[in-house]
């Protein structure tokens, strides 16, 4: 009996588990099949198919544009530096940072007064020098008059010589009378030595008065200029910077006062690569003089001045890349030296070319293109330049069979070739309703709306605000492009 009871009762427990068992399938097959009720489509579903965004691949000419960042600075620079040590004893008005100042405007006075004093004091010396130069003239004239009497005393003793050497001959004269003559000739030559002696020192005096007069003249042209020093005078129509002197103070020789820059003469330094340099030279080798932007972007304001690619470094710098390059900029409105600023240069326009968002090049070096048959085709295509964000491909003859084929926009892991896609709008279309690809809203069929009502409404892991905000935007005539394809997406096709 005891052995029965206990077979009983075991029986008994394994009928409830038993039916447990079944009725736990029973609970998980009812859960799954409601699930597949909610399921758009049924338990049964087709090749997954996705959305996508595409472009017509269109092949022109574009102008590429190169980009660089540089540094605007001036042509025209010039410190200010104090010629003449002194007090500043006068300021111009204008003379502050960022004082706009004209050519030839006096901006700083150096206390005049030594100067002025050396200046008088060669000015005397000179006056001095030039009376000595007239009283050197006058005793020069004196001399030569003196020679020229001696010399004619001199010819009249010769002819009495001579005379007395004539009597002598006919017997009526006497030697003593001749060499009384002759005495009188010698004495008469002798003066006139002296006296050639007496013109020629007068000459040597012209001459030192000459050269002090140069010399007194040389020094008071010194001290005109050291005078001139005092003053310091704008070279040119500009704008004062780092002005580090204020009225009264006292510099020293060669001190720095500031800095004049030239407003109107700026230009752009910006370094390119090699193979960017490259691009930028004619068929000669000769760098092309092409125009350039610069762009001055800062908390939303946006300055721009036109400019003209102008020379390039005549060396690369040590531990430095590629090429610096200069453009004069023209009307730079806005822009001072020191702007860190974005250079946009203008390419020789580029034939056959297609322009794609960079997005849709993958690493492989190819694009995805749809098929016939609405599958990925993977098309190989030559990058000839990205801009910005996009880039510009080869649609010649390296990829003749990228003319006119429609390009994934966007590439991403799910999608590769053989895979099934639809660009939006296409179902529309086969439906014989408008859809433009390009438009950010579309049209949907009864069917595809209903598909996509369905899938919000048994979406349990969604918000309630975001299942209202789908429902009534799917409830609208026309409907968001993004959105759809969003929930293509998560559905699976």
């Amino acid at each position: 009996m005891h052995f029965l009871r206990r077979s009983l009762t075991g029986l008994i427990l394994l009928s409830l588990t038993l039916g447990l068992l079944a009725y736990a399938g029973y609970v998980v097959s009812a859960s799954v099949q409601a699930r597949m009720e909610r399921t758009p489509g049924g338990g049964a579903r087709d090749e997954r198919e996705f959305a996508v965004k595409v472009i017509l691949a269109t092949p022109q000419t574009i102008a590429p544009t190169l980009t660089a960042y540089g540094e605007v600075q001036s042509r025209r620079t010039l410190e200010l530096r104090a010629k003449a040590a002194g007090t500043v004893t006068l300021l111009a008005e204008d003379f502050e940072e960022g004082g706009q100042v004209e050519a030839g405007q006096l901006l700083v006075r150096i206390d005049p007064a030594d100067a002025r004093s050396a200046r008088d004091r060669a000015q005397s010396d000179l006056m001095d020098a030039r009376a000595e130069a007239r009283e050197a003239a006058r005793a020069l004239e004196l001399a030569e008059d003196e020679l020229s009497a001696a010399r004619d005393q001199a010819a009249l003793q010769e002819r009495a010589l001579q005379r007395q050497r004539d009597l002598e001959e006919r017997g009526v004269g006497t030697a003593a009378a001749v060499e009384t003559a002759e005495l009188a000739a010698a004495a008469a030559r002798g003066t006139v030595l002296t006296r050639r002696q007496a013109a020629l020192g007068a000459e040597a005096r012209v001459d030192q008065a000459a050269t002090a007069t140069s010399r007194a003249e040389i020094a008071l042209a010194e001290a005109e200029r050291r005078l001139a020093e005092t003053e310091i005078r704008a070279e040119f129509a500009g704008a004062l910077s780092e002005v580090a002197v204020d009225e009264g103070a006292l510099v020293s020789n060669g001190e720095q006062l500031g800095t004049l820059i030239d407003r109107n003469a700026l230009e752009v330094a910006f370094r390119v690569s090699t193979a960017q340099f490259a691009r930028l030279l004619d068929e000669g080798g000769q760098l092309r003089r092409a125009p350039v932007t610069a762009v001055l972007e800062a908390s939303g304001a946006r300055l721009t001045a036109p400019g003209t690619i102008t020379r390039a470094s005549a060396a690369v710098g040590e531990g430095q890349t590629g090429r610096q390059v200069f453009a004069r900029l023209d009307a730079a409105r806005g822009l001072k030296p020191g702007d860190f600023v974005t250079v946009e240069v203008a390419e020789p326009p580029l034939t056959q070319v297609v322009r794609l968002p960079a997005s849709a090049l993958g690493s492989d070096g190819a694009v995805l293109a749809l098929g016939e048959d609405g599958r990925l085709e993977p098309l190989a295509v030559t990058l000839i330049r990205r801009q910005g964000d996009d880039v510009l491909v080869r649609a010649g003859d390296a990829s003749p069979e990228l003319a006119g084929r429609r390009v994934v926009m966007q590439r991403t892991p799910l999608l590769g070739a053989g895979v099934k896609v639809r660009a939006l709008g296409d179902a529309a279309a086969a439906s014989g309703e408008a859809t433009d690809e390009t438009s950010e809203m579309m049209d949907l069929s009864e069917e595809r709306r209903a598909r996509l009502i369905a899938y919000v409404e048994g979406s349990r892991d969604m918000p309630d605000a975001v299942r209202t905000r789908l429902l009534d935007q799917l409830a609208q005539s026309r409907v968001p492009a993004s959105v759809v394809a969003r929930l293509e997406t998560r559905m699976g096709g």
